[in-house]
């Protein structure tokens, strides 16, 4: 069933290529679309355009597939386009001609965009819950680790003192960056398009803020063609911030690789969330870290996929637009599970507590000394050649303690100030 047909029938090639994997996809999509129906049966009804037993008999028939669906039990057959079809199938099936009125006032693109502004914003709301999850253990870590000190690195040479609290807290205060930007994208995506129909609204008198009260969105999308135009943008929007949150996580993945190594072994994981070779039987891998660095830099390509196939189009609706759910549902879904993981193994973390103690690592403490010799009274310069010039010799002998206490130093995590600004992004 196609809800354009006219009557004769398509080349099984062209349905095919045009189809793609829309059927699966849109059983992700499918509870929406019910939600969607429901919300457009009850405002048919406020308008005069169902009765009371047609609306009573609709509200009944979308609840049970709606049921079918959380059960598991809904699926999309090969007879079926996508998902809208198979909707308004099974209602035309249970209520005959009453079924057929659901589509009444409306199109499958503002089905379609209904259904992923929907989506998008219960995606968005469970990324955000796993970014708390991850953020809540990095402050817990770095209240465990503030004083273990750790070697700070410019251009992977050996530079300042830091401390694992200053590492957990840098990767916590980081997320709330990505907080920002997905709240961004949910305010993009709380916006009700339904209504505007094929893209330029419709001669039926439809009640455009009924429907936003009903789906709960925040507001409408008032400018039938400008909703139209929000798809691309709508998936753009959380792709940039999904971006965001993969290279948080892409660059802390990097980051434990690299202390993992036995150059650095700063850091160690219980055998069971590592691999091991097939030859060398000292190994322990960092597969998890590494996967998640791997699948993260994906996502980060994922906003100019989009860009390359929306960037272009004039206004209204082409067909190109079927292209952009391919990947972001999956993309969606690679996300939520590297932020599992990443909350995972990190619970399992170890860290090495007396790092700085190897004599590698006594120029950390260099501008600790120039520091001393300035609040003694030296000018800064002359401060930083007496220290130069010690370190030329090897009469350099560091004083391993640190004294920060500005906020944000080693001395001053805030991690308080970093908790409040996170409750405040995620109200």
């Amino acid at each position: 069933m196609k809800l354009w047909d006219k009557g004769f029938s398509t080349d099984k090639k062209i349905d095919l290529f045009t189809v793609g994997n829309d059927r699966e996809l849109d059983l992700i999509l499918a509870k929406y679309d019910v939600q969607g129906s429901l919300a457009h049966a009850k405002m048919l009804h406020k308008i005069g355009l169902l009765n009371q037993e047609e609306i009573e008999q609709l509200e009944e028939s979308l609840l049970t597939i709606a049921g079918d669906i959380e059960k598991g039990n809904f699926t999309i057959e090969d007879d079926f386009e996508d998902v809208h079809s198979k909707v308004e199938y099974l209602l035309t099936q249970q209520l005959g001609d009453t079924g057929k009125k659901i589509h009444t006032a409306r199109s499958r693109n503002d089905q379609v965009l209904v259904d992923v502004h929907l989506y998008l914003k219960d995606e968005i709301k469970e990324i955000k819950s796993l970014i708390t999850v991850l953020f809540n253990l990095l402050i817990d870590l770095s209240h465990k680790n503030k004083a273990v000190l750790l070697p700070g690195y410019t251009h992977l040479q050996v530079a300042m003192p830091s401390s694992f609290g200053m590492w957990f807290s840098a990767y916590a205060e980081s997320l709330i960056d990505d907080i920002y930007m997905l709240n961004a994208a949910y305010q993009t995506v709380d916006q009700n398009p339904l209504g505007s129909a094929a893209g330029y609204g419709s001669s039926f008198p439809i009640d455009r803020e009924e429907t936003t009260k009903s789906l709960a969105f925040a507001t409408l999308k008032y400018n039938a063609v400008a909703a139209q135009m929000s798809r691309g943008k709508s998936e753009k929007s959380i792709a940039y911030a999904m971006s965001s949150v993969a290279g948080t996580l892409s660059k802390f993945a990097m980051d434990i690789c690299l202390y993992m190594s036995q150059n650095f072994g700063f850091i160690s994981f219980p055998d069971e969330l590592t691999t091991g070779s097939s030859i060398m039987p000292h190994k322990k891998n960092p597969d998890v870290f590494e996967l998640i660095r791997g699948k993260c830099n994906k996502i980060q390509s994922f906003p100019y996929e989009l860009t390359l196939i929306a960037n272009n189009l004039p206004s209204g609706y082409h067909r190109d637009l079927q292209l952009l759910k391919e990947n972001l549902i999956p993309t969606i879904q690679t996300l939520k599970a590297c932020l599992e993981m990443f909350t995972f193994s990190l619970k399992e973390i170890k860290v090495k507590t007396n790092i700085v103690d190897d004599k590698i690592y006594d120029y950390l403490f260099s501008v600790e000394e120039v520091n001393a010799l300035v609040q003694n009274g030296t000018p800064f310069r002359d401060a930083y050649k007496i220290v130069g010039q010690k370190i030329a010799t090897g009469e350099f002998n560091p004083d391993r303690q640190v004294n920060h206490t500005h906020l944000g130093s080693v001395g001053n995590l805030a991690l308080e100030q970093i908790q409040e600004k996170m409750e405040k992004a995620l109200s």
